[in-house]
C-alpha cells in the first residue's frame, strides 16, 4: 500500500482534533499538508452533546448539528469545511502502531503514513466491567457511552424498552447526566455507586446531598455503598438483573455503565515520557519526543496557577490545548513567541433543569452557601474551597452567566479570607467585590 505524506498528522478524531483543526486554519495551512487520521466514522464533534441533548425524547440533538466547533460558539465544521481548507479527514481508520523514532504511523487496514509533526489527540477510552472479569457483563443492552455509536445504540434500547427499568452503575459525570436522560424518557431509573455520595472527586458532602435530593424528588432511586458483582440475562442474551455486592437484586431492562475512563496512550508507551497517567508535556504541548504533541486527556501538562503537573479530563481543556498546540507549531515556524499555557480548571453539567459549573481546585476548607433546598422551585447555591486563607476554587449552581463569570475570576484571583462564617454569609456577593 503506498505511504502517504504529510506535514502535520492529528491522531484522533474527538473536540481536540476538530479545535485543532480550526486553529491551523486560522494560523494559515497549506492544502495536503494537515491530516487527521480518526476511527470513527464522521467528522470531529463535542462529545457532551452525547450524554445531554442526543437522548432527548423530543427534539433531540444529532448530528451533523453538533460537530465541532459549536460547543464553543463557533462555526460548524462540516465534512465541507475540511474539503474546502484542504485538510485530509481519514475517517474509520484506526492506527495500531506508531513508531515515533521514524515519523510512521500504520493503520488497522496497513495504511502508511509519514508525517513531520505530530499531535497525540487519542482521548479516553471507557473502563468496562468486562475488564474486571464481572460476570454476566457482556450481556445485551449494558451500555458504555463514549462515542456517537454507542449514543445511537442506546437510544434504539430506550425505545424499544419503553416504560421499562434502568439500572445506572456509577454516580460521575455519566451516571448523573444520564440517570437524568433515562428518567426524561419516563424509565424507571436506579443508580448504584460505591462511594458514600456521587460525584464525590470535585463534590462535597454538601453538594452531593442537593442533587440526591433532586434526583429522589424526580423518582429516581439512589443505592449508594455498593456494586454490581454480576448480571443476569433472558433467553435472548439481554440483561435482565443486575447483583449487587450487599446481596441485592435489580430488575433491569437497560444497564449503562460510567465507571471512568483511560487515556488512550498505549501505541505511544515506551516511546515517549509520560507522568501520571498520561504523556508528559511543556506549556506547549510538546513531548519529550521533537516534534511530536499531545493535547487533551492524554497529556500531563504544567499547571501554571498550582504550579504542578495535571492531566485534566475535560472538553473545554480539550479545545484549549489543541488550539495552544498549534499556535505553539506555527510560532516556531513563523519566529514568533508565543505564551506558556495558562489554564484555569473548569467542569460544568447539566441535568433536568439544573446547570452547574466549578472553577479552580476543590481542596482545603469548604463554605457552602445559598439555597441548596432540593425542593426549592429556584435553588441557587454556591461552594468556595478555602486553602492557605485564599479560596482557590468556586462552585454554582442555578448561576447567570455573569455570576459564572465572577465564580470564575475568584478561582483565578485567589482572594485572601479571613473568616470562613463571614464568607458563608456573603455568599456570591463576595465574588462580585473581589
Amino acid at each position: 500500500m503506498a505511504e502517504k505524506s504529510f506535514k502535520y498528522v492529528i491522531v484522533g478524531g474527538g473536540v481536540a482534533a476538530g479545535y485543532a483543526a480550526r486553529e491551523f486554519a486560522k494560523q494559515g495551512v497549506q492544502p495536503g499538508e494537515l491530516a487527521i487520521i480518526s476511527k470513527e466514522a464522521v467528522a470531529p464533534y463535542e462529545r457532551p452533546a452525547l450524554s445531554k441533548g442526543y437522548l432527548f425524547p423530543e427534539g433531540a440533538a444529532r448530528l451533523p448539528g453538533f460537530n465541532v466547533c459549536v460547543g464553543s460558539g463557533g462555526e460548524r465544521l462540516l465534512l465541507e469545511w475540511y474539503k474546502e481548507k484542504g485538510i485530509e479527514l481519514i475517517l474509520s481508520s484506526e492506527i495500531v502502531k506508531a513508531d515515533l523514532a521514524a515519523n510512521t504511523l500504520e493503520s488497522a487496514a496497513g495504511e502508511k503514513f509519514k508525517y513531520q509533526i505530530l499531535i497525540i489527540a487519542t482521548g479516553s477510552t471507557v473502563i468496562k466491567l468486562t475488564d474486571f472479569g464481572v460476570q454476566g457483563a457482556d450481556a445485551k443492552n449494558i451500555f458504555y457511552l463514549r462515542d456517537v455509536v454507542d449514543a445511537d445504540k442506546l437510544v434504539e434500547a430506550i425505545k424499544a424498552k419503553k416504560n421499562g427499568k434502568a439500572v445506572i452503575v456509577g454516580g460521575g459525570y455519566i451516571g448523573l447526566e444520564l440517570g437524568a436522560a433515562l428518567k426524561i424518557n419516563n424509565l424507571d431509573v436506579s443508580m448504584v455507586y460505591p462511594e458514600p455520595w456521587c460525584m464525590p472527586r470535585l463534590f462535597t458532602s454538601g453538594i452531593a446531598a442537593f442533587y440526591e435530593g433532586y434526583y429522589a424528588n424526580k423518582g429516581i432511586k439512589i443505592i449508594k455503598g455498593t456494586v454490581a458483582v454480576g448480571f443476569t440475562s433472558n433467553s435472548n442474551g439481554e440483561v435482565k438483573e443486575v447483583q449487587l455486592k450487599d446481596g441485592r437484586v435489580l430488575e433491569a431492562d437497560i444497564v449503562v455503565v460510567g465507571v471512568g475512563g483511560r487515556p488512550l496512550t498505549t501505541l505511544f508507551k515506551g516511546q515517549v515520557e509520560e507522568e501520571k497517567g498520561g504523556i508528559k508535556t511543556d506549556a506547549f504541548f510538546k513531548t519529550s519526543v521533537p516534534n511530536v504533541y499531545a493535547v487533551g486527556d492524554v497529556a500531563t501538562f504544567p499547571l501554571k496557577l498550582y504550579n504542578e503537573l495535571r492531566r485534566v479530563e475535560h472538553v473545554d481543556h480539550a479545545r484549549k490545548s489543541a488550539e495552544q498546540a498549534v499556535k505553539a507549531i506555527k510560532g516556531v515556524e513563523k519566529g514568533e513567541t508565543v505564551g506558556e499555557y495558562d489554564y484555569l480548571p473548569y467542569f460544568y453539567s447539566r441535568s433536568f433543569d439544573l446547570s452547574w459549573q466549578f472553577y479552580g481546585d476543590n481542596v482545603g476548607d469548604t463554605v457552602l452557601f445559598g439555597d441548596n433546598d432540593p425542593q426549592s422551585q429556584k435553588p441557587k447555591f454556591g461552594t468556595y474551597w478555602i486553602k492557605d486563607g485564599k479560596v482557590v476554587g468556586a462552585f454554582l449552581e442555578g448561576g447567570s452567566a455573569e455570576e459564572n463569570q465572577a465564580i470564575a475570576k475568584v478561582a483565578k484571583l485567589q482572594p485572601k479570607v479571613e473568616n470562613l462564617d463571614a464568607l458563608t454569609k456573603e455568599g456570591l456577593s463576595f465574588a462580585y467585590k473581589s
